[in-house]
């Protein structure tokens, strides 16, 4: 099944809003097996949707729309499809009773143009939404299948992973599709792909693709069998030669995030730990606490931007900072061994760099991190030399401790 996904909506033209609902529904049509081969974006405009559906309609099996499903009256989708397809819109009593229910539980009058949401087209099938008031749209004409999924990604990504994906799923063929995504970190996409260049050659199935992400990299091996079991058969070996050749740098066989990974493994063997960060400004703990669970091992982040909070609040001695500064080896460990000398953690780790644009030099250019881990056994500084923008170099230095910390709870 071949299918693009066309996002309705002059502001995603002008810039003022990210797209990421095609990247969200394109990861979730290729986990299971169908291929996305058009992105197409357009503003809201009767005539060039109409006639981007058309060409659609010419080329693909599958079109999902998001946007222009509100009560406005520049929220054309459905309305356009529907004139394309020669459709009827008809009031969905059901529909319409969840907008007002949804109105009430806000405890809000529902304005009138809000009841152009339950108008649908004939033979549809209607998505409820949990999170507004726009219904998602399924229709089918002979052999197309054509999807109107809201605009906003907090309405439209539970709709699709808890109707749309399996209702696709239903209609695809007896084969079963599975994917294991391994990821990487310490080595770059190049190198990687070097490594296991012959295997990206010979790929029939399944099929290995790569993926560069800011501070990692991904591979995502695809099998397509019978059963879950033989699909599994497929996989498990071409995991095992890639395990051989570059499973030093392998982190994660199932795609679980460096902070998940490090996370459980911190809770698991009950290992208390405390942050102090300067350049990444809390970046670490924030991903430290988006693992559920962790309150029961992360005692405390302490973000130490100046050198007067690294003096006053980290003890940092005022010679170091004046001798070496506050972005080296001296320095970060001073920061790692006070906190947790302060919180009584069984690890602290602190990180202080040059995130840039500005501040850099000869000697301490933009991308200079030091990262140290402080522990009962003694103290270990690393220091790396990020590329990227001030945001990049922050989840690259936050990417880095996690692993620091990750490859010593290994050993532990």
């Amino acid at each position: 099944m071949n299918s693009e996904i066309i996002s309705v909506g002059t502001e995603l033209l002008l810039g003022q809003i990210d797209n990421i609902n095609t990247r969200i529904i394109s990861q979730k049509l290729s986990e299971i097996g169908i291929n996305v081969f058009f992105h197409t974006s357009v503003g809201d405009n009767r005539e060039r949707i109409s006639s981007v559906f058309k060409i659609a309609l010419e080329r693909s099996d599958l079109i999902i729309f998001t946007g222009g499903l509100g009560p406005t009256l520049d929220d054309l989708t459905k309305e356009t499809v529907a004139e394309v397809l020669r459709l009827e819109l008809n009031y969905d009593e059901d529909t319409l009773n969840r907008i007002r229910a949804f109105f009430k539980k806000m405890q809000r009058e529902m304005p009138e143009n809000n009841k152009k949401q339950a108008l649908v087209p004939e033979g549809a099938i209607t998505i409820p939404n949990e999170n507004g008031t726009a219904p998602g749209i399924i229709l089918q004409t002979g052999e197309k299948i054509i999807i109107l999924l809201p605009g906003p990604p907090n309405e439209m990504e539970p709709m699709l992973n808890k109707f749309v994906i399996p209702f696709l799923r239903k209609r695809l063929s007896n084969e079963v599709i599975k994917s294991r995504v391994l990821r990487f970190i310490g080595i770059g996409e190049s190198s990687l792909e070097q490594k296991i260049l012959d295997i990206l050659k010979k790929q029939t199935n399944p099929t290995v693709a790569p993926l560069a992400k800011q501070g990692e990299v991904t591979l995502r091996i695809t099998a397509k069998a019978k059963s879950e079991k033989d699909a599994n058969e497929l996989i498990e070996p071409i995991i095992q030669t890639i395990k051989e050749r570059v499973g030093e740098y392998i982190y994660s066989y199932d795609n679980d995030p460096m902070e998940a990974v490090v996370g459980r493994m911190l809770i698991e063997r009950r290992c208390t730990i405390s942050i102090a960060e300067s350049c990444t400004g809390g970046y670490l703990s924030h991903l430290l606490t988006n693992i559920p669970g962790i309150s029961a091992v992360f005692d405390r982040g302490i973000i130490s931007y100046s050198n007067k909070s690294k003096t006053e609040i980290l003890n940092v001695p005022a010679e170091i900072l004046k001798q070496k500064g506050a972005v080296s080896q001296e320095t970060a460990i001073s920061m790692a061994s006070w906190i947790r000398k302060l919180s009584g953690t069984d690890l602290g780790v602190a990180i202080t760099g040059i995130a840039g644009p500005d501040g850099g030099t000869p000697l301490k250019p933009v991308g200079l991190v030091f990262i140290a881990l402080s522990t009962d056994s003694g103290d270990l500084c690393e220091k790396y030399l990020f590329n990227g923008n001030r945001e990049a170099i922050k989840r690259r230095s936050a990417l880095a401790a996690l692993d620091l910390i990750r490859r010593y709870l290994k050993i532990r």
